[in-house]
């Protein structure tokens, strides 16, 4: 992952943990209205990717183990992973885009409400992803996977205007034969970057029907979705409106299709609106219905904060019951994967401000990102709205938090690594207990894990009673996949 020039270690926040009685008068305890359903705390676990579900998306035990455990901490809200909303080929994600993966889900949800004893809410992310392949080796790409046109012909006779160029396969060798340096000169620059980068689907080539068509396609498949987590049982949807993903590109100012989906904010809010709309005619009033976006892109070109807070006014106005607001995490700035691997949304600084580790900037890692959920959140209410606002980023103390919801940065408080870390935080807390919180050191090692596709642990952890009999590990038989239980 990117780092900050600087590389200034911060120490963790100093705790200050209140006593139970404290902590029953704590804002952060007290319940708050989502839609039609209320969250008996403002804590909020958000959606994290553990890389336990089967190849073909399905929930398995590692699943229902992963969620449970967080469940007995007892957030007011808890938020499933990222879940695809196509039926297709996705590798070890959750998937929600057939019928056929009620059944499971329906399992998850039951185990989570009585983990909890019925406190927590539990919602489930909805994504749309476009296709992304690995970067080739030089000798693939141009052997098949480079479309040859006349331009190449061209670009290669003036280089050498007496090269033989009857054939395709006599162009894809002279292409390959070339130095790295005279590649410019010949590829456009995507396809330079398909080389370096691996290929990588935009919803501006529109020139490709599919990604036309994605206006028409998408408001139905995010409504079909709705209505599975309803028969789960789930008591919400979240929108993944935020990242590197198929919404967020709706949304940045990087999307410039022609077609009224793209250019001006309005153009592009629209396909969101109607997701949105949809989405809510399906479900509504049954479940909870709220996004998760970007407050800034970070990237160059991208959205900033204004384009956030004004997209916050109008998602609101659509009726959404939250807005969860994160940071970066795109694709654009991020690190040139090796051959045979794919590009990782997450390793630029995009994907840096994202995550911010404990090796940071002056203004350091800890509750980095609250000022942008709180321009939204005044941006909304100066519209006359009362749409819940959820601030994260580097969140992992008491006082902490609590300060974010007196300054009106947010409504609730979402925390991930530090849920992870000891999925019981909150719970401690709330019983007085604050001083037994095993804390989170941020230094993304359970990013690294997810960037390889592995399943997601904590260090902190992952390494304990390995041998105890009820504790199931990783694929690789070295880590536990789900932290020691607080009470035995």
């Amino acid at each position: 992952m990117w780092q900050p020039p600087e590389r200034i270690k911060h120490e963790l926040p100093a705790p200050s943990w209140p006593t139970a009685d404290q902590a029953a008068h704590a804002r952060l305890f007290q319940p708050i209205q989502l839609g039609p359903r209320t969250a008996k705390t403002r804590t909020w676990v958000p959606a994290m990717v553990p890389w336990r579900a089967t190849e073909d998306g399905f929930v398995t035990p590692d699943v229902i183990d992963w969620y449970r455990r967080f469940a007995e901490g007892r957030p007011g809200v808890l938020v499933v992973e990222a879940t695809g909303i196509r039926d297709i080929p996705s590798g070890p994600l959750l998937r929600i885009g057939h019928d056929r993966f009620v059944e499971g889900l329906a399992k998850l949800t039951a185990a989570v409400r009585e983990a909890s004893g019925g406190e927590t809410l539990l919602f489930i992310q909805l994504i749309d992803f476009l296709q992304i392949r690995r970067r080739p080796p030089r000798d693939k790409y141009f052997g098949r996977f480079l479309a040859i046109t006349d331009r190449h012909r061209e670009a290669l006779h003036h280089i050498d205007p007496e090269a033989q160029l009857d054939s395709e396969e006599t162009v894809r060798a002279r292409l390959a034969a070339l130095p790295d340096a005279e590649l410019p000169y010949v590829l456009t620059a995507r396809e330079l970057e398909d080389l370096e980068r691996g290929y990588r689907e935009r919803v501006t080539d529109t020139h490709l029907p599919h990604i036309a068509e994605l206006p028409k396609v998408l408001p139905p498949l995010f409504a079909d979705a709705a209505g599975r987590a309803r028969a789960a049982g789930f008591d919400g949807v979240e929108l993944h409106f935020a990242h590197a993903y198929t919404m967020a590109s709706f949304l940045s100012a990087l999307n410039t299709r022609d077609d009224g989906y793209g250019g001006k904010r309005p153009h592009r809010v629209r396909l969101p609106l109607e997701v949105i709309g949809a989405v809510r005619a399906r479900v509504s009033p049954d479940l909870v219905v709220g996004c998760r976006y970007l407050g800034d892109d970070v990237v160059e070109g991208g959205n900033r904060i204004e384009d956030a807070a004004w997209f916050g006014v109008e998602l609101a106005k659509a009726g959404l019951d939250f807005l969860s607001i994160s940071k970066g995490g795109k694709f654009e700035d991020a690190k040139q994967p090796k051959v045979g691997w794919s590009a990782y949304p997450y390793t630029g600084r995009s994907g840096y401000e994202c995550m911010p580790t404990i090796y940071s900037d002056e203004k350091g890692p800890f509750a980095r990102n609250v000022s942008l959920s709180g321009q939204i959140r005044a941006a909304v209410r100066g519209a006359g709205l009362a749409t819940p606002v959820v601030g994260a980023g580097g969140i992992c103390e008491f006082a902490q938090a609590e300060s974010v919801l007196d300054r009106g940065e947010a409504d609730l408080v979402a925390s991930a690594r530090q849920s992870l870390a000891d999925p019981d935080w909150f719970l401690k807390i709330r019983e007085g207990r604050g001083g037994e919180i095993r804390r989170c050191e941020f230094t993304n090692y359970c990013e690294a894990l997810d960037q390889q596709h592995k399943q997601v642990t904590c260090k902190l952890w992952d390494r304990e009673a390995l041998d105890a009999p009820d504790v199931t590990l990783s694929s690789d038989g070295k880590r536990r996949l789900v932290a020691p239980k607080w009470r035995t």
